[in-house]
């Protein structure tokens, strides 16, 4: 795993607006980040592979044992929606997406920090914006066939889709907070995969979905029964609004589904560890304090918000943010990549119950936060090909 330094596109700006990504740059800073990129040898590949496999496996069993054994409760749940998130998992509801946060730098097994199973982004990012970058990249190289990205993410995206059709329904209604360009312009690349697949969509903002008490659903602006409904907005957020005492009851269903709230919780770290303390993807984890080296992290932390990183009984970074109220675990520290004083983090997608691609973001600290950097990424099945580079531009 190699962090390769090369010029950005001289058109790079225009390059990823075309295809959607609006929210390149952040206070006259580059998100997207094509100063560099990272390279995997394929053994890799197939490292992070396995494990996101092996993890997803795991999780599914921990959202099993959490529902028959009565835990919900323990993840901070309330009662009134015990029942609610239960029947959605006997129920087998679809799931659309997730990532898996791991921490890898090519020696040992890749460790997972957390799972962002209910509304993760920087999927534009991973699934088109670094592929057409790849293709700029190699663009008349005679070895380009050495060189090769781990995604198909796109492929994926519309199995899932195609899937949901055949099985569930031939229309989705997607909601997002339009304050959001990143989410906003998220939901418009998944609407979009929807739409290949040949469903019949629609986007409304979260504020604008209506209730209709006679029908026992959830309505759109020309109060049409929404079936099924994609929301980019978190589970927990859900069940603190006004309409959240309707959703036992309703007969729209969700994607993500009410089950991925057991996921998309950081207190399923603990009880992943608990079922699985030996396996080589997990790292001790706590609902009370483990001592040693280790990672506070809020339940329902997003974006890297109140995490404290403490060694050798100091703290040695913590991030502000609105959850230092709530309930936390414990996680062991675990590092990451590491070099120049720049962290990394590895972005292991599953779609529709497979692994089929990666981002990867940067820090300058060990906290990835939404400020952090996403660098592009490529393999090469022949170590000894040259990596590939974009010389800078000279006037």
């Amino acid at each position: 795993m190699l962090r390769i330094t090369t010029s950005p596109r001289p058109d790079w700006r225009t390059a990823v607006e075309s295809k959607g990504l609006l929210f390149h740059s952040l206070d006259d800073q580059p998100y997207w980040d094509e100063s560099a990129y990272f390279l995997f040898e394929a053994n890799e590949i197939d490292a992070v592979e396995k494990a996101t496999y092996q993890l997803n496996e795991m999780c599914l069993a921990a959202v099993e044992r959490v529902i028959v054994d009565g835990r919900l409760g323990e993840l901070d749940i309330p009662q009134r929606f015990h029942r609610f998130v239960a029947e959605s998992w006997e129920r087998d509801e679809h799931t659309i997406y997730g990532r898996f946060d791991l921490a890898f730098d090519g020696n040992g097994p890749p460790k997972l920090l957390e799972y962002n199973a209910d509304t993760p982004t920087s999927l534009l990012e991973a699934a088109v914006i670094q592929w057409y970058w790849m293709q700029d990249l190699l663009q008349g190289r005679n070895d380009r066939d050495v060189f090769d990205q781990f995604n198909s993410l796109h492929e994926r995206l519309l199995g899932a889709w195609t899937r949901i059709r055949r099985e569930r329904s031939r229309r989705v209604v997607f909601a997002v907070l339009d304050d959001s360009i990143e989410d906003v312009m998220t939901v418009a690349y998944l609407r979009d995969t929807a739409m290949q697949a040949g469903l019949s969509t629609e986007t409304l903002a979260v504020s604008q979905i209506g209730w209709d008490a006679r029908r026992g659903t959830f309505t759109d602006l020309a109060e049409r029964p929404i079936d099924l409904l994609f929301k980019l907005y978190p589970w927990e957020w859900m069940l603190r609004e006004e309409f959240a005492q309707f959703l036992p009851g309703a007969k729209t269903r969700w994607l993500e589904p009410p089950w991925k709230m057991v996921l998309s919780n950081k207190a399923i770290l603990p009880i992943l560890w608990e079922m699985f303390p030996k396996s080589p993807y997990l790292l001790r984890a706590s609902f009370d304090p483990i001592g040693g080296d280790h990672v506070v992290k809020p339940f329902y932390s997003r974006e890297g918000a109140n995490v404290a990183v403490v060694r050798d009984g100091q703290t040695v970074a913590q991030t502000d943010g609105d959850y230092a109220d709530g309930p936390q675990i414990y996680q062991e520290y675990h590092p990451l990549w590491t070099e120049d004083g720049r962290h990394a983090v590895i972005g292991s997608w599953i779609v529709n119950g497979y692994a089929c691609g990666l981002g990867v973001r940067e820090d300058e600290g060990p906290v990835t936060r939404n400020t952090s950097r996403f660098h592009p990424h490529l393999f090469r099945g022949n170590r000894y090909a040259k990596p590939p580079v974009i010389r800078a531009q000279t006037a």
